[in-house]
């Protein structure tokens, strides 16, 4: 997979994760800054680090798992593989502006 490749199928998996989000918070994900990272393969394999905002968040079981899913549903990708991070920790100056603002943190 050459690198333009690769950004067009990151593209397409950003788009996918701010369709994921914690039923608490009105904000995609991605927007709240929860995905650390997306590596994608050569071979198209997906590993995301994504975190959550609290070690007690009541979708902890099933949030990453949904990620997973929907990563690996999208045209191209291999395989996805979703790892849950706890480092660094997840605090609201990783929201993009825009999550900021709809939140009322701006």
């Amino acid at each position: 997979m050459n690198p333009l490749d690769k950004s067009v199928l990151e593209a397409k998996i950003i788009e996918v994760l701010k369709t994921c989000h914690d039923p608490e918070i009105p904000v995609d994900i991605y927007e709240l800054g929860l995905v650390y990272s997306i590596d994608i393969s050569d071979s198209a394999d997906v590993h995301v680090k994504m975190t959550l905002t609290a070690p007690g968040c009541p979708v902890a079981a099933s949030l990453p798992l949904d990620v997973e899913s929907k990563v690996r549903a999208v045209e191209g990708v291999s395989s996805a593989r979703v790892e849950v991070v706890w480092d660094p920790p997840w605090d609201p100056s990783k929201m993009s502006e825009g999550a900021k603002l709809q939140l009322g943190f701006i």
